[in-house]
């Protein structure tokens, strides 16, 4: 009755698909320490897709520059928030 609301629900359950594959990976993990892992793998790649960068290159980048990081201000800066303009849809010239 609301010509505002959209027909199909379909961009609703393509951004939960990924979480309904992933549960049923996680149900079977061997510890509890590596399903925590897996999770924290896969909200990282979810944030970098929130925030528009690519996941691949930005994890990348972070294995490469985590063992540099020494302060609270190096790790602040390798959030997938607050990436380098390289990693951003806008700094690929695209």
């Amino acid at each position: 009755e609301n010509g505002n609301w959209p027909i199909s629900n379909n961009l609703c359950e393509n951004a939960i698909r990924p979480f309904v594959i992933g549960r049923k990976g996680w149900l079977f993990a061997d510890t509890v320490a590596g399903a925590q892992a897996s999770a924290n793998l896969y909200s990282l790649v979810e944030t970098c897709k929130a925030n528009g960068i690519d996941p691949y290159r930005y994890l990348v980048s972070l294995f490469a520059k985590l063992p540099l990081a020494a302060t609270a201000d190096d790790y602040a800066a390798l959030m997938p928030w607050a990436p380098p303009a390289t990693l951003t849809s806008e700094g690929r010239g695209q």
